[in-house]
């Protein structure tokens, strides 16, 4: 492998790591309650579900087949039917994905594509607005891992998926139909799940938001711009979306190379990945059939103990069928679904990742080191960055850094989605700014995390550890943000009960166009260009 693609990889094996804590994976779903059982039907047959609380909850439906065989890599297909009354009642099995030291899950069945359904108790009034949660990362998780009783609790039935994650998702070969969008193609295939059986949970299939989180997020950018996705949902939430997103040299780790966007990758590129990848696995041909024959002949446990495999392919490919051109490029041109979006990042994105790979793991980031970020990232303009954040303004060079990176990669990123979103749809958008918001790595050092990456999560979905530590102000915050999405789930606007403070649309044109602050007991506008200091990014360009 390349040193600079090896760079890359470990990189994002740091994130993955990372982001399977803080918006994948911290806990399984609440405890199921009283075993009341309740029986539904949907295509392919008759469920038992549960009780949890109020709310009927159903776990690991297929809704495409196993993915195995001659469908490793391939489209999925449809889910078999079975007779009698499948049990729903547990959590299915989740995709092939190794743990970390953050993220203690690991799976080797393929056999994984279930969802999850979290509905209101049967009731009058109509068809429910549905919610399908895309969770974040590339190479871990999966939907049981995040709890829906505040949002069913407002009258939303949420559905979380399964996906293919990493090399099982991403792999791409020359002449190989759909290479490097299987988890894309997964997500959509639930999306039309969705489409056929909502009502049988008392969903209405013409009120579905998508919604996710990270690289969650930006998955649903790209099934934006899919001609695949069309008419499969009609509002769309992206939580610290990546998906206008560059990344300048060294950003991700001093090592790492400059990449034009954080999330999408040329065809050649994702083939090129995927042959590195697989090269020690005994699989190489001058026949890309009998290469993918062999490849899919593998056990799954053979594949991944390739370091780095999985997290090789936290990147979407386009050039292709299900992503004909680079998102980026059709969102700028407006070839992209006319749906009203929800969408925001957090306050400090990046001092999660300073964070976890310097001062909280006992190694400082030192003055030296960010003058050294600084060229590595900017080149001639290092010094002009280093006039504009001096580092002797921030409490350690690593809160510096990470401000930079922030405003620079993440903010500006986001800005630039918001703009070319907001001219043709109504957006909505939104910094999540509790700089108290609970951390639960388990990181030996102290860092002041403030309002990081992913932090929002457990404000809308039940996590219980997090929860734990929640002030009432947070308790508040909380209940305020999950009536937020319920209401944008229900109507296209975030306009909820009497007492809520109002969110008026992001309108591109006006001096400062209206982004919402998200904070225990302070929500209201607040000026995200000037705060990130966008118009020095800019123009430094």
């Amino acid at each position: 492998m390349s040193t600079a693609r090896r760079a890359w990889t470990t990189a994002l094996f740091t994130v993955a790591a990372l982001t399977a804590v803080l918006g994948v994976t911290p806990h399984r779903a609440p405890v199921v309650e009283a075993p009341d059982e309740l029986t539904v039907r949907v295509d392919t047959g008759q469920l038992r579900g549960v009780r949890s609380g109020a709310h009927r909850v159903f776990f690991g439906i297929p809704y495409a087949g196993p993915p195995t065989g001659v469908h490793r890599w391939a489209a999925p297909r449809p889910a078999g039917h079975w007779s009698g009354v499948r049990d729903a009642s547990r959590p299915g099995p989740l995709c092939p994905q190794v743990p970390s030291a953050y993220a203690d899950i690991s799976s080797l069945e393929e056999d994984c594509l279930v969802l999850n359904v979290t509905a209101p108790p049967k009731g009058r009034g109509g068809p429910r607005p549905v919610l399908v949660w895309i969770h974040g990362d590339g190479s871990v998780g999966g939907g049981e891992f995040f709890g829906a009783r505040g949002l069913a609790d407002r009258g939303v039935v949420v559905v979380t998926i399964n996906y293919r994650l990493g090399i099982f998702g991403g792999y791409a070969q020359q002449g190989l139909l759909g290479s490097g969008t299987f988890g894309l193609q997964d997500q959509q295939a639930a999306l039309r799940w969705v489409q056929r059986n909502a009502p049988s949970f008392g969903g209405d299939p013409s009120r579905v938001t998508v919604a996710g989180s990270s690289f969650g997020a930006s998955a649903i950018t790209g099934h934006l711009t899919s001609p695949g996705a069309r008419g499969l949902f009609h509002r769309a939430v992206l939580s610290s979306g990546e998906g206008m997103m560059d990344m300048p040299a060294g950003m991700m780790g001093p090592e790492v190379p400059g990449y034009p966007w954080y999330v999408w990758r040329p065809a050649q590129e994702m083939r090129e990945i995927s042959a590195e990848m697989t090269a020690s696995l005994g699989c190489a041909s001058a026949d890309p059939a009998r290469t993918l024959e062999c490849l899919r002949g593998l056990p799954v446990k053979t594949i991944l103990k390739v370091p780095h495999i999985m997290n090789a392919f936290q990147a979407f490919g386009y050039g292709n069928e299900v992503l004909p051109q680079l998102p980026p490029d059709a969102l700028s041109a407006g070839r992209f679904h006319r749906v009203p979006v929800l969408s925001g990042a957090t306050l400090d994105e990046h001092r999660t990742f300073v964070g976890m790979q310097y001062d909280a793991v006992g190694t400082p980031f030192t003055t030296d080191d960010y003058d050294r970020a600084l060229s590595t990232a900017f080149g001639a303009d290092a010094a002009v960055v280093a006039r504009a954040y001096p580092v002797t303004d921030f409490p350690s060079p690593a809160l510096a850094w990470a401000t930079v990176v922030t405003d620079r990669m993440w903010a500006l990123g986001t800005a630039a989605q918001h703009s070319v979103l907001s001219q043709r749809v109504p957006l909505y958008a939104y910094e999540f700014a509790d700089r108290d918001a609970p951390m639960y790595l388990p990181l030996p050092g102290d860092f002041d995390f403030g309002a990081f990456h992913a932090g929002d999560t457990p404000y809308v979905f039940d996590d219980a550890e997090a929860r734990a530590h929640f002030t009432p102000a947070q308790w508040r915050l909380s209940d305020t943000m999950t009536d937020y999405w319920a209401a944008f789930a229900r109507t296209g606007a975030p306009a909820a009960a009497q007492g809520v403070p109002p969110w008026p649309r992001y309108a591109p044109g006006a001096p400062v166009p209206y982004t919402q602050s998200l904070a225990p007991d302070a929500i209201g506008p607040v000026d995200y260009a000037r705060g990130h200091r966008l118009e020095f990014w800019q123009r430094l360009g």
